[in-house]
């Protein structure tokens, strides 16, 4: 089986370029394992985001011949529990959004994504395609690890806590929505990817 790997999926209108995403790249670059580490630009579309999420996961053959662990950050944590339930897959959740096609409502209408400044309309086609994505109860728990931070002033973390009970969770007072002590568990995140022992070794 080759080394595992890491497949990156990035929140509502943002995209690799994110700094969460970017820090995670360096560290997997300083500890050689830069070629283990995916993060593709997500289309508007849930429908299209998934597709080319499953693209890529077959692509590498994810529970063939790689293990690998999805990690989301807010709309791209609700992709990624779609999809660990999906393929059997471990996850990691960043103040994931829980009832996506519910808390992206008030952004209907036009968009903009951060990093490149296009424009897209976000539509209640896309609402629909997202309640499509539900996934009524985990099937395993403990294939998941959630990190939130109490002073998320865009989704609440509760429900987060709420809705993945029974898995591994870190929940740490203040903060907000990027996750602002994401670098303190960059090596937890590789080890529990199964990139890195917990000496540190790879």
């Amino acid at each position: 089986m080759d080394r595992p790997l890491i497949l990156y999926l990035h929140g509502f209108t943002s995209g690799p370029q994110s700094k969460k995403a970017q820090a995670l790249a360096r560290r997997m670059a300083e500890r050689g394992f830069a070629d283990r580490f995916l993060c593709p630009q997500l289309p508007a579309s849930p429908a299209a985001a998934i597709a080319l999420a499953e693209a890529l996961l077959a692509q590498v053959g994810a529970g063939q011949t790689a293990a690998v662990t999805l990690i989301g950050s807010s709309l791209g944590g609700y992709y990624a529990t779609y999809l660990a339930e999906r393929h059997g897959l471990k996850a990691v959740l960043v103040n994931p959004a829980v009832v996506a096609a519910l808390e992206l409502e008030r952004y209907l209408g036009p968009q903009t994504w951060v990093y490149t400044g296009e424009r897209f309309e976000f539509t209640r086609a896309h609402l629909e395609e997202l309640r499509h994505l539900e996934v009524p109860r985990l099937s395993d728990p403990v294939r998941y690890w959630l990190l939130v931070e109490t002073g998320d002033e865009v989704l609440d973390y509760r429900a987060a806590v709420a809705r993945y009970a029974g898995a591994r969770q870190t929940v740490l007072e203040g903060g907000d929505h990027s996750f602002t002590r994401w670098e303190d568990y960059l090596d937890e995140i590789l080890v529990f990817a199964g990139l890195l022992r917990h000496n540190g070794r790879p």
